[in-house]
C-alpha cells in the first residue's frame, strides 16, 4: 500500500474487549490486545487503524440506551440473545474525551498507539463535533456551550427536546440530532452560535490530537453554519477551518476525516478535511447498475484522491448482507479500478 492512497481499518473496540474479557476471564483493557493481532493488521497492508469508542461515556447514556424502545427492539433484532450488560450505551454519546477506564485509560492508549507505530500503523480515534453526552460536565458548569429551548419547544417538541436536571436549576435542553430525524435522545446539543462553544471544542480537539494520528469526525456536516442555521435557527461562525489549523499549527501531519453525506463532500475538503466519506459510491455500487459506478471515477483526481471509499461502515449493513457474491466482487472490483485511475483514501 503506497503512502498517498491509505487503508484504514476499523475495530469496536467495545466488541473486542468484551470478546477478549471473556477469553481471558478477567475485564479486558488496550493492553490485552494481542501484538500478534497488530502484527497480522499490519501484515494485511493497512495503514490506519480506527479504534471506535475508546472515550469515556457516563451511566445515564448507557441507562438511556437501555431503557429506550426502539433502541432496545433494534439491539434484539441484532442480538436475539442480548443481555443487560451487551448494552454499554452509544460511543458517540461522549461524557469526556479521556479514555474510559474501563478500557485502561489514556494510558493504555499511549502504549497502544506506541505498538501501532512501531509496527507503521497509524491510530485513528473519534471525534463528535455536534453533541455531548447527558451527563458532560460541561451541562452543569457551561450551560451555555447547549442549544437550549423552553417550555413550548419541549411541549410541541418532545422527540427533540428534553427536561435535563441539573444542581444549578433544571433547564429544557436540545437533543443532537440531524435535521432530517428526531433527535438522538442519549446526547445534547451543542450551540455553534456561541463563539466559547466552538473555542471549547477547539481546545478538546487540540487535546485529543495529542494522543492520535488523525481523528473520524462523526457527522462533520451538521455544524457547518449554513446546515446549523437551517436546523436551530442561530448564526453559528464557521468551525472547521479554525479547528484544523490550530491542530495543525502543533501537529503538521495530522490527519482530519469526515463523515459526511448529502454530496457535501466537496465541501468539506474545502474546510480542511484531508479525506471525506464517499457515500455516494456506496449507494450506486449497492444499486447494482454499472454506468452511474463508472462515471463516478470521470471527477477530477485532486477531488477523488480525498475520498474515503468503503463496501464496510458500521452504519450500513454488513456487506455480505448488502451484496451477493457475484455483485460483492464486481464492488470490489469497480473500488480497486477506482484506486488505481482515481485514487481514494479508505
Amino acid at each position: 500500500m503506497t503512502p498517498n492512497y491509505p487503508s484504514l481499518y476499523q475495530i469496536n473496540t467495545r466488541v473486542w474487549l468484551i470478546d477478549l474479557t471473556r477469553k481471558l476471564g478477567r475485564p479486558a483493557t488496550l493492553d490485552d490486545i494481542p501484538d500478534a493481532e497488530l502484527d497480522m493488521l499490519a501484515e494485511m497492508g493497512f495503514d490506519w487503524i480506527w479504534f471506535l469508542s475508546v472515550w469515556y461515556t457516563g451511566e445515564l447514556g448507557r441507562k438511556i440506551s437501555r431503557e429506550t424502545p426502539g433502541l432496545r427492539c433494534d439491539f434484539e433484532d441484532t442480538l436475539p440473545d442480548l443481555q443487560e450488560q451487551d448494552i454499554a450505551g452509544s460511543g458517540f454519546a461522549i461524557s469526556g474525551y479521556s479514555v474510559h477506564p474501563g478500557l485502561g485509560g489514556d494510558a493504555a492508549l499511549a502504549r497502544l498507539r506506541t505498538r501501532l507505530n512501531n509496527r507503521g500503523l497509524k491510530l485513528m480515534l473519534d471525534f463528535v463535533p455536534n453533541h455531548m453526552g447527558p451527563d458532560h460536565p460541561w451541562i452543569e458548569d457551561h450551560p451555555d456551550y447547549f442549544v437550549s429551548g423552553t417550555e413550548s419547544d419541549f411541549e410541541m417538541y418532545p422527540q427533540n427536546y428534553n427536561r435535563i436536571k441539573r444542581k444549578n436549576g433544571d433547564m429544557i435542553m436540545a437533543y443532537g440530532r440531524d435535521p432530517y430525524f428526531a433527535g438522538w435522545p442519549d446526547t445534547l446539543q451543542l450551540d455553534y452560535s456561541n463563539p466559547a462553544t466552538a473555542e471549547a471544542m477547539t481546545r478538546e480537539l487540540l487535546s485529543i490530537s495529542e494522543r492520535c494520528d488523525g481523528v473520524r469526525c462523526d457527522m462533520a456536516m451538521l455544524i457547518l453554519p449554513d446546515v446549523f442555521e437551517n436546523t436551530w435557527g442561530r448564526k453559528a461562525h464557521a468551525f472547521w477551518p479554525f479547528a484544523i489549523q490550530s491542530v495543525r499549527e502543533k501537529e503538521p501531519g495530522f490527519c482530519f476525516m469526515a463523515e459526511v453525506y448529502w454530496d457535501m463532500e466537496w465541501t468539506m475538503q474545502q474546510q480542511g478535511f484531508d479525506y471525506a466519506y464517499d457515500k455516494r459510491l456506496y449507494d450506486r455500487l449497492r444499486e447494482g447498475h454499472a454506468r452511474p459506478v463508472r462515471e463516478h471515477f470521470y471527477a477530477t483526481p485532486d477531488y477523488q484522491d480525498r475520498l474515503a471509499r468503503f463496501l464496510e461502515n458500521h452504519d450500513e449493513q454488513r456487506a455480505a448482507a448488502s451484496f451477493d457474491i457475484q455483485n460483492h466482487e464486481a464492488a470490489a472490483e469497480f473500488q480497486l479500478v477506482g484506486k488505481q485511475e482515481r485514487p481514494h483514501g479508505q
